[in-house]
């Protein structure tokens, strides 16, 4: 790779970050406004929960990284998206619920984006491949958990879904693809599509980790 091809690769990297971010806001968005809206929210719980679930995995990702203060907080773009998303899905909801699962779904492809996206940002901060994949984990299971507090939902995180570690083999892809120097945006398709493949097996085939529970948890 020469010294101008060099450039390109690393302005590539913010840009990328930057799309996969802006794109997991808006359906980590609609996984919110779904349950919300299943559990029997007005229109502004909704949107409280559309926001919540889309910003705070990466606002705790900001934080360890020292990316003060969080780009969700600095910036209006991550609350306008999360409010459309939320608007969106509460007046369009009759269509969503035509797809089975719609709030595993659409949960599955923010935690992938949210995952590859904290990675890659974690890498540029200069965070360790090792650490920058746990922290690209937590970016992405982090809005999933206080969504399913808000709504008193034992977190999917907590239980036998293969969740968080789907959310790891994503991050872990994009880690090491950038220690061999693999190129970030096959490395970041590449975890988008193991994390969601992973995610849509476990809902509908039923793969689970082994657990210690007795019963089922409350959905």
């Amino acid at each position: 790779m020469d010294s101008s091809s060099g450039v390109q690769f690393a302005a590539s990297v913010p840009f990328l970050i930057e799309a996969l971010q802006l794109t997991g806001t808006f359906v980590f968005a609609v996984s919110g406004a779904i349950l919300g809206m299943q559990r029997g929210l007005d229109i502004f719980g909704v949107l409280v929960l559309a926001f919540v679930t889309a910003v705070f995995g990466g606002v705790i990702r900001d934080l360890m990284i020292g990316a003060i203060p969080p780009e969700a907080i600095a910036s209006w773009h991550a609350l306008a998206i999360a409010l459309i998303a939320g608007l969106l899905t509460f007046y369009g909801l009759g269509l969503l619920e035509k797809v089975k699962e719609p709030v595993q779904l659409f949960d599955a492809v923010g935690l992938a984006l949210f995952a590859v996206a904290g990675t890659q940002k974690a890498l540029a901060y200069g965070v360790m491949p090792v650490m920058a994949a746990v922290l690209g984990m937590i970016s992405g299971i982090g809005g999933g958990m206080l969504r399913d507090v808000l709504v008193v939902r034992m977190p999917i995180v907590l239980y036998a879904d293969i969740y968080a570690v789907a959310a790891l083999a994503a991050a872990l892809v994009v880690a090491f693809g950038s220690a061999l120097a693999v190129p970030p945006l096959p490395a970041a398709l590449l975890g988008v599509v193991l994390c969601v493949t992973l995610r849509v097996l476990a809902i509908y085939r039923g793969w689970r980790l082994p657990s210690s529970a007795r019963s089922e948890p409350e959905p």
